[in-house]
């Protein structure tokens, strides 16, 4: 079994010392009970933006076709894509990127990149991101700034890319 990779948890909290398990935040995460929830690094790019902000993260997957990576990445390795009611929010929002112990973590949604534990973890590191842009460039992400969210949050979902939609309940309703 391969080692686990570099975890972490990203926050708009700057002082935690201890991150202990909570609820699953999402009812559709298919995990039950409460965990401490780490982001694998391949993954961490998605999670460079403020907790609430709704987006649609997409790059290649084994299973994507040709056609679909010329139609949705052109060039990009990965595509970040948020709506522009965000995009000052974005701008602003300094970020804590805490490097997480993997001692205590399990795989648990290998696609989405999540890593629970189910015991209190200490973070090992923390480091702030103060230009969530800057660094989405620099982890080799595209960005999009959207006025419809929903166009390509419903073309990206019937493709055959790999990708994560977050927090799409914050998103402006459809069809405003």
């Amino acid at each position: 079994m391969p080692p686990p990779p570099r975890l972490f948890h990203v926050s708009e909290d700057a002082a935690i010392a201890r991150f202990d398990p909570r609820p699953v935040p999402s009812p559709d995460a298919g995990i039950a009970g409460d965990a401490v929830w780490a982001i694998a690094e391949s993954h961490l790019p998605n999670y460079l933006l403020p907790r609430d902000c709704p987006r649609i993260c997409f790059r290649r997957g084994p299973a994507t076709t040709e056609a679909d990576a010329a139609r949705f990445l052109g060039g990009a390795a990965r595509v970040i894509a948020f709506e522009a009611a965000w995009l000052e929010r974005v701008k602003t929002c300094a970020l804590a990127v805490y490097e997480m112990p993997a001692a205590s973590f399990e795989e648990a949604l290998p696609d989405a990149g999540y890593w629970i534990s189910r015991e209190p973890v200490a973070p090992t590191g923390m480091t702030m991101v103060r230009d969530g842009l800057a660094a989405l460039a620099a982890a080799d992400a595209e960005v999009r700034v959207l006025e419809d969210f929903w166009g390509l949050r419903d073309a990206v979902v019937a493709s055959s890319l790999q990708f994560s939609i977050i927090r799409t309940r914050s998103a402006r309703p459809r069809g405003t």
